[in-house]
């Protein structure tokens, strides 16, 4: 395999007789942030759920710290890597607090215990989930709720960080924080992957973007290297322009409307026929 902190190789997943990911490659380093782009059913939440150990792939392998995933017990690995999926669900109506307090139970008697006010405390206001603390989860709206979530992965404290879809439902300053948090943490020496459907901010925060289609890599990189107008525009099925911001030159992914061929509606499709 390779040194990285998370790994992955020929990962093969088949769903219903279909041919979900087709022998997929991908390596996550500490101290960067890998973002993983597609479009809609490329693969993105199967490959995360198969790095997470909660799918596993019927071809195919995945280490964490350079052991197997099926080496590890459950609670030990939740001590080295951390999961935020897309649905934020919580059965009882336990107040945002303890739902993040719940990030800390992998260390509950161990030392580190010692520590969960004052991770929890951090974590929230990393987030800016403080003044949420006394009210119930399930009525937070779906940004407040991502957030809350995202800090309980952080109260995790762990080496590893698998992010799906962590700016779904939230505004541009909150968008800016979850992924400024997690390039912090990289740059603390955590390895992080991030499932994004924002190109631009694919590019802005990455340091690597592995780019899916139909399963298959199309394209592993620097952003620059990846977010290309002809190839986003193959994979995509759309025109897209990427062009450099005029003030700060970072890269911009943009929907290029002027060479825009309207996709043909189910209507139109059985008119032809």
């Amino acid at each position: 395999m390779s040194d990285a902190a998370l790994s992955a190789r020929g990962v093969v997943v088949r769903l219903g007789g279909t041919t979900v990911l087709d022998g997929v490659d991908v390596d996550v380093r500490r101290g960067e942030v890998v973002s993983l782009v597609g479009p809609n059913g490329a693969g993105k939440s199967t490959l995360l759920a198969v790095l997470a150990g909660d799918l596993s792939p019927a071809q195919g392998r995945v280490e964490v710290l350079g052991r197997s995933l099926d080496g590890w017990r459950l609670r030990e690995l939740a001590r080295e890597r951390a999961v935020l999926t897309q649905e934020h669900h919580i059965a009882f109506p336990f107040p945002a607090q303890d739902v993040v307090r719940m990030g800390r139970s992998p260390w509950r008697g161990r030392p580190e215990e010692d520590d969960d006010r004052a991770v929890v405390t951090e974590s929230m206001a990393a987030t800016d989930v403080t003044h949420l603390a006394a009210r119930p989860f399930g009525v937070l709206s779906g940004g407040e709720k991502g957030r809350t979530s995202f800090a309980r992965i952080l109260a995790q404290r762990t080496g590893v960080l698998l992010l799906d879809e962590p700016t779904a439902a939230l505004d541009i300053g909150h968008q800016e924080t979850v992924l400024a948090r997690a390039r912090h943490e990289a740059e603390q020496g955590a390895a992080v992957l991030v499932v994004l459907h924002d190109l631009s901010l694919a590019a802005a925060w990455s340091d690597r973007v592995v780019l899916l289609h139909g399963g298959r890599v199309a394209g592993e990189g620097a952003p620059e290297e990846v977010l290309t107008g002809p190839l986003l525009s193959e994979v995509y099925d759309h025109p897209v322009t990427v062009t450099a911001h005029p003030e700060t030159g970072e890269l911009l992914v943009l929907p290029d409307r002027r060479r825009r061929t309207p996709r043909p509606s189910a209507i139109d499709l059985e008119v032809r026929a």
